[in-house]
């Protein structure tokens, strides 16, 4: 049955860690056989890297990027598997958005993980090691921050709002140089608090459009179907049904913001009162939250979050 009150939503890159999933994988062996079969279409064993590691091999951007893919779908396999209720929408955040159309039907789990293994490639190869950086802003306005960019940016070196995380939380990105100008700039005007992220790949910026022109190459050799479940797409916080349209919103979506906010607004506008994050981790919970306190928000990648979402919310 389906929950209309339901959406489910998967997280991207930096949810990842050594031994995720392990305890809900020994409570339900479908979470192995999804990562199993997504390690065919990725070609690494998913299973071992996520839970052996070594861990600065799961934290290189082609491996987390399937490796998290797989967590996603094993969570909602499960879920499934449980007869939980059936959610009325589905969103992901970044590379979250390829798990949700995973979700969908609208491509295969080894094809996914082929995709976002080539995306993890393509994205480190459009910006070296030391060319591009990433740095979280917490407490300023978001015009503040888009303008302040815009001023410290040139042609040949920019910095972007990257990631529009919540009320108050900005990730901005771009070449290391901008984002250095950026930051200091965000401090003489007296910006609570900024963090410099320990990435090397500034995911959503201009520096982008490259591996985003490649990717399209490569998302026309897959096989996709329109998405059984509507996905809200990160680059307009907007349901597509054809797959042309699914498919240019994600390749949008590596060179421009990411609108979590909108995205989770327009989840709520659908009707949406609980959201499930479906993988490891909790910061979808916790942006989700910030965004609307009025949603009940919870993570699904612990047995006993699991085991409770299921009693609690039961079709």
């Amino acid at each position: 049955m389906t929950a209309s009150h339901l959406a489910f939503v998967f997280p991207g890159q930096g949810s990842q860690s050594l031994g995720m999933l392990g305890e809900l994988a020994a409570q339900y062996p479908i979470v192995v056989d999804t990562f199993a079969e997504a390690s065919d279409g990725a070609g690494v064993d998913l299973w071992a890297l996520a839970q052996q590691g070594p861990e600065v091999e799961l934290g290189r951007t082609e491996f987390t990027q399937p490796a998290l893919l797989a967590a996603g779908v094993a969570v909602w396999r499960a879920w499934q598997q449980r007869g939980g209720a059936r959610p009325a929408v589905l969103a992901g955040h970044s590379l979250g958005e390829y798990t949700a159309l995973v979700a969908a039907d609208a491509l295969s789990l080894a094809d996914g993980a082929r995709l976002v293994r080539l995306r993890g490639q393509l994205m480190q190869d459009a910006a070296p090691a030391g060319t591009g950086a990433m740095a979280a802003v917490i407490g300023a306005e978001d015009a503040m921050v888009e303008a302040l960019c815009r001023d410290v940016s040139a042609d040949t070196s920019v910095v972007v709002p990257a990631n529009f995380n919540s009320p108050g939380q900005v990730v901005i990105g771009g070449h290391a140089d901008a984002v250095d100008r950026a930051i200091a700039l965000l401090g003489e005007r007296g910006v609570r608090k900024v963090v410099k992220l320990a990435v090397s790949v500034p995911s959503h910026t201009p520096l982008m459009r490259e591996a985003a022109d490649r990717l399209a190459d490569a998302m026309s050799a897959i096989a996709w179907q329109a998405p059984a479940l509507p996905v809200v797409q990160n680059v307009d916080a907007a349901v597509h049904d054809e797959v042309a349209a699914v498919r240019d919103a994600l390749v949008r979506q590596l060179y421009l913001p990411v609108q979590w906010t909108r995205c989770v607004e327009a989840l709520a506008a659908r009707g949406t009162t609980r959201i499930a994050e479906c993988g490891p981790g909790k910061v979808l919970a916790g942006l989700v939250k910030r965004i609307d306190k009025s949603i009940e928000a919870r993570a699904l990648g612990q047995p006993a979050d699991f085991d409770a979402a299921l009693a609690d919310w039961a079709a």
